[in-house]
């Protein structure tokens, strides 16, 4: 599975095709215009001085080329939106998601067991098909962007805006809030994973299960660390321990590519290093640190969360 450039001019999407087309269009206008106002300045400087007529000037130059270049991108450009996808939550995949300072909670309906099935900072769709996002926050104002696939979104708390979201073939596509939030906005980020519909539905199958039980001794001391280190306030791990939602839910964390919204790849080191101190990660992020916790079974835990795929 590829990894996208988190950039409006690569496209995976029939609307951020149209959105890399504006960009392209308005580059490449802009373009023009400042060649020929660069000619017009050389001529200057270059002939003889000589009388003009500033009436023609300010009649050509300053009302009819601006009249007649932006009625022809405004045409065009209302042409071409009319053809974005509509925003409607008909579509056959519904998620939710909702913006946290500094972390996002992504929720499906398991269309088999009618609950929500919950993840964090990786929302995953099937490719080739419209999946609308409803989107909300929880505390400040927020905004989701993936340019490979859709224009931007606010989420704004107390209320609910939608996003429809399309990837044209599978891969993995990088998001980003868009909306200044707070210290950590710039590590507030997202991937969105894209899968053929049967490695999709395989995935979906996996999440509604509760947590692997511990396989061995050691995965053992790493489940009863979590309870101890009373990781349950704020985690949930569904069949172990809470319905807490002040953090991510890890039933499945180990199956995300990536940690502390899209800071960190997900890997046994990586989750030793975020548990042991966060703060050198991530200033300001609302988790402590585990100062009370031994080396062993620091690896303990961490092997643990590694092991929730």
């Amino acid at each position: 599975m590829t990894g996208q450039l988190q950039s409006v001019l690569h496209p995976a999407g029939p609307d951020a095709v149209i959105i890399s087309q504006f960009a392209w269009v308005m580059f490449g206008a802009g373009a023009l215009i400042f060649i020929g106002v660069m000619v017009l300045l050389a001529l200057g400087v270059k002939r003889a001085p000589r009388e003009v007529r500033p009436l023609r000037w300010i009649a050509g130059a300053g009302i009819v080329f601006p009249l007649v270049v932006l009625s022809a991108l405004l045409a065009w450009s209302t042409w071409r939106s009319a053809q974005l996808t509509p925003q409607s939550s008909k579509a056959s995949l519904v998620i939710s998601v909702t913006a946290k300072m500094w972390w996002w909670e992504v929720r499906y309906h398991d269309p088999k067991t009618g609950r929500e099935i919950i993840s964090a900072n990786e929302i995953r769709i099937p490719a080739g098909r419209d999946v609308y996002v409803a989107l909300t926050a929880t505390d400040v104002i927020h905004s989701l962007w993936v340019p490979a696939l859709a224009g931007k979104r606010d989420m704004v708390p107390g209320r609910m805006t939608g996003l429809t979201l399309r990837a044209d073939k599978p891969g993995v596509y990088r998001g980003q809030c868009a909306e200044y939030c707070g210290a950590q906005h710039a590590r507030m980020a997202l991937h969105v994973v894209a899968e053929t519909p049967a490695a999709f539905d395989t995935w979906l199958a996996r999440e509604r299960q509760d947590a692997a039980p511990p396989t061995g001794a050691f995965l053992e001391r790493g489940r009863q660390a979590f309870i101890g280190q009373r990781c349950a306030a704020c985690h949930t791990i569904r069949g172990v321990a809470g319905d807490a939602r002040l953090g991510p839910d890890l039933t499945h964390v180990g199956s995300r590519l990536h940690i502390v919204a899209g800071t960190l790849r997900n890997h046994r080191g990586t989750l030793a290093g975020w548990i042991a101190d966060p703060q050198s990660i991530k200033p300001g992020a609302r988790m402590p640190a585990a100062n009370d916790i031994d080396g062993e079974t620091l690896r303990a835990l961490a092997a643990y969360l590694e092991h929730l795929k």
